[in-house]
């Protein structure tokens, strides 16, 4: 009995250690883990809305970029951006046009209101009437046209902002310093008292310094950065910048409120995102406290191996068992948070050459002294090109695309004037955007021969000659009954793309000429910098040829 008691009191004491030990493991782990997916949480989330936030602060100097200085004071300044900016899709809930005007220029610029047909003409002051015109000194920032024109949003035009308690000093930090500036947050008066802020960058005159208006967007605070989701495992606030302990928070239906910062309480994380020329700061609150989850889960695993521990031939067995369990969960948690980890290092990388490729785009379309109108329709068409080219890489998960795919008609002009003759080879993600803005330049600069009896025929093919690494991969556009004379002139941008641009991409030489009846333009690059080798191993050959079409 003895014995028998000694070896039970041994084994009781061997199996309090052991629950003892595993309890502690498992609230180590358990901690880490609830840690590991908090912050890869929040880095996705901080990532999102800054993503969110560049896109918007590049539509508000795409838009100011595309304003040319007005000849006369009008109530449609917004009407060449309509589309453009739609096209962004960004949320904003307003777009404005706002004019610097001089004291001599009210009257006129009430006489344009009224003609437009807009119910209050009248020029006046944020809160109320107008000074006497005869005592200002200095111009004011009047709301002359706006984007959507509804009831809510008209009624505003015609309002000085100079004297509104927010706007104004973000007018006039944007004049002084040139660049588009976000406001404090305030209540939008068009969206009923719901929280938001105004991005306003200034139009400057051509071949000056000085500022003659400003193009603002409006954006509610809940979907521009504290939005949600419900199961998330925190929640983010937005530190007011207006006082230090306070803090801006949305609820469930998207409702922003001000509560006091809890100093016995501090957020979990803190991150800065920079918009609009100023710092942002937003804090993510935990909703579960990971240290009492784990002490849970602790107490619980020391409960069962203390029961277990009464189960003499299951002790062990269940202990082996337990931590074998945890050991693969948390090496399955851990390689699912790499994974995610370099998927959005990757989504994060080609999204930023995606907004420079867009950058260049736009700075060598809207250069000074171009066409407005031809500049827009370019510029709307390159960008619908790249637009064209990610959503095929997207179908295909980056793997690359079909180069039919890239002289389909939603992206290239007279895409029915094209013949098409060449092996349907898959080439490569960077190869792809390159190609696209490529053939969209050629085909929009394709001649319409107005005084010929037949439009021009275009025919694009493409051979690949050689083997292994010798390969070589030839385009040739040819544009018959095409001459110099007839051709539409190609633009700066599109020299720079035709000579340089694609042939240094591509690693190959190109060049364009005109024979007695067609324009021509070849290229030829190693077969290795143009396909998707992946494609060509999985596959082990290149697609059959595409039929021409008729």
């Amino acid at each position: 009995m003895v014995r028998l008691g000694f070896i039970i009191g041994l084994l009781a004491i061997i199996g309090g250690l052991l629950s003892g030990l595993a309890a502690h493991r498992v609230y180590d782990q358990e901690l880490t883990i609830d840690r590991i997916a908090l912050s890869r949480a929040i880095d996705i989330h901080a990532s999102l809305v800054q993503d969110r936030l560049t896109e918007r602060e590049l539509l508000g100097r795409v838009a100011s970029g595309l304003f040319r200085t007005p000849s006369v004071l009008r109530a449609d300044m917004l009407e060449p951006l309509r589309s453009a900016i739609y096209a962004f899709k960004t949320d904003f809930v307003l777009a404005g046009w706002v004019l610097r005007l001089r004291p001599d220029e009210i009257p006129d610029a009430e006489r344009v209101l009224r003609n437009a047909g807009f119910p209050n003409a009248a020029i006046r002051n944020y809160q109320g009437p107008l000074n006497t015109p005869e005592d200002m000194t200095s111009p004011l920032d009047v709301l002359m046209d706006v984007e959507p024109r509804i009831d809510s949003t008209t009624e505003q035009l015609g309002r000085s902002l100079t004297d509104h308690p927010q706007l104004g000093p973000t007018l006039a930090r944007a004049l002084r310093e040139r660049r588009p500036v976000a406001s404090d947050p305030f209540e939008l008066r068009h969206r009923n008292g719901a929280i938001g802020l105004v991005l306003a960058a200034p139009v400057q005159q051509i071949g000056t310094d000085a500022a003659i208006g400003f193009v603002t967007f409006s954006y509610e605070l809940a979907p521009l950065m504290l939005a949600n989701d419900d199961n998330a495992l925190f929640s983010v606030a937005l530190k007011d910048p207006r006082a230090a302990d306070r803090e801006l928070v949305a609820d469930d239906r998207g409702a922003v409120t001000g509560r006091a910062a809890r100093a016995d309480m501090p957020p979990a994380v803190v991150r800065t995102e920079r918009f609009g020329s100023r710092d942002w700061i937003l804090a993510y609150y935990p909703k579960t406290s990971s240290v009492a989850r784990a002490q849970n889960s602790a107490a619980l695993t020391a409960a069962i191996g203390i029961v277990l521990t009464m189960l003499i031939c299951g002790l062990f067995g269940y202990i082996s068992y337990s931590n074998l369990r945890l050991r693969r969960e948390i090496e399955v948690r851990i390689g699912f948070e790499r994974r995610l980890t370099a998927v959005i290092d990757e989504l994060n990388h080609r999204v930023k050459n995606i907004l420079a490729v867009i950058q260049s785009i736009v700075t060598r379309t809207l250069r000074h002294g171009s066409d407005v109108d031809v500049g827009r329709e370019l510029l709307i068409g390159r960008i619908h090109a790249m637009s064209n080219v990610v959503s095929l890489l997207t179908d295909s998960q980056w793997q690359g695309v079909k180069l039919k795919g890239l002289l389909d008609s939603r992206a290239v002009p007279h895409a029915a004037r094209i013949a098409v003759n060449g092996p349907d080879i898959m080439v490569s993600a960077r190869a792809a955007q390159s190609l696209a803005l490529l053939f969209f330049e050629l085909a929009s600069h394709a001649d319409s021969a107005p005084q010929a009896s037949q439009p021009p025929n275009v025919v694009a093919q493409w051979t690949v000659t050689g083997c292994g690494d010798d390969a070589l991969f030839h385009f040739r556009w040819e544009e018959f009954n095409s001459t110099a004379a007839t051709r539409r002139e190609d633009s700066e941008f599109g020299v720079i793309l035709l000579d340089r641009v694609v042939p240094e991409a591509l690693g190959g030489q190109a060049k364009r000429y005109f024979t007695d009846v067609s324009y021509v333009y070849e290229i030829t690059a190693p077969l290795a910098t143009v396909v998707d080798q992946g494609e060509r191993e999985r596959t082990g050959r290149i697609a059959a040829p595409i039929k021409p079409r008729p």
